[in-house]
């Protein structure tokens, strides 16, 4: 049974979008892009990507690629979280020693979701129609043929809420409402041990640095 770390970590977000913070170069070479980040170059790729770059308070960056080839409503939202600083400031709540570490829930505890003024420039926050939000789950248990990414170590998936276990009890809706309750939480795998969670989360990215 893998051991659960009972204590959050103080540690705080810096999410920069390449477009906005991150200072990277590319060129051709052998009909690959080639990414020179922060005068350090270190992957190529066959097709464009999305990059981030997550600065960890005390501890460094971590570099992801973003795929919306596969997951686009998850990379759209989770851009747009980025872009309004949604992350900043925010912690790795849950850490499970050789599995994964989830972070991006602004209350801290695992409870946590997005409201809609954070994707909506028109609803004012913290008004009456800056209600709480969930996104489509992009995985193939939800019908998201095209995304066959395996949650390996280094992948980012998005969390959400899992009533597998009452569903036999409440019926189907009560089953699909878990697989479209994503919002802001996402989590990093830190091993390969994890063939139960492919297929059943929306992967959409991994880290590269």
């Amino acid at each position: 049974m893998r051991k659960f770390l009972k204590y959050v970590l103080t540690l705080s977000f810096l999410f920069m979008l390449c477009s906005c913070g991150l200072n990277y170069k590319t060129e051709t070479k052998d009909g690959k892009t080639v990414y020179n980040i922060e005068n350090k170059k270190y992957i190529e790729s066959d097709k464009e990507t999305n990059l981030i770059k997550i600065d960890v308070k005390d501890k460094g960056i971590i570099v992801a690629e973003l795929y919306p080839d596969i997951a686009p409503i998850t990379v759209e939202n989770f851009k747009k979280l980025v872009n309004d600083k949604f992350y900043d400031g925010l912690i790795f709540h849950r850490i499970i020693k050789d599995f994964m570490i989830q972070g991006g829930d602004p209350k801290g505890d695992g409870t946590g979701t997005p409201t809609l003024s954070y994707i909506d420039t028109n609803i004012e926050k913290d008004s009456n129609a800056d209600k709480e939000y969930n996104i489509n789950g992009e995985f193939m248990e939800n019908g998201y043929e095209q995304n066959t990414l395996k949650l390996e170590k280094g992948v980012i998936a998005m969390a959400r809420n899992d009533y597998s276990n009452y569903a036999y009890y409440y019926g189907k809706d009560l089953l699909e409402k878990g697989y479209n309750s994503a919002g802001s939480q996402f989590f990093i795998m830190t091993t390969d041990d994890n063939a139960s969670l492919t297929g059943n989360y929306a992967g959409f990215g991994k880290v590269i640095e």
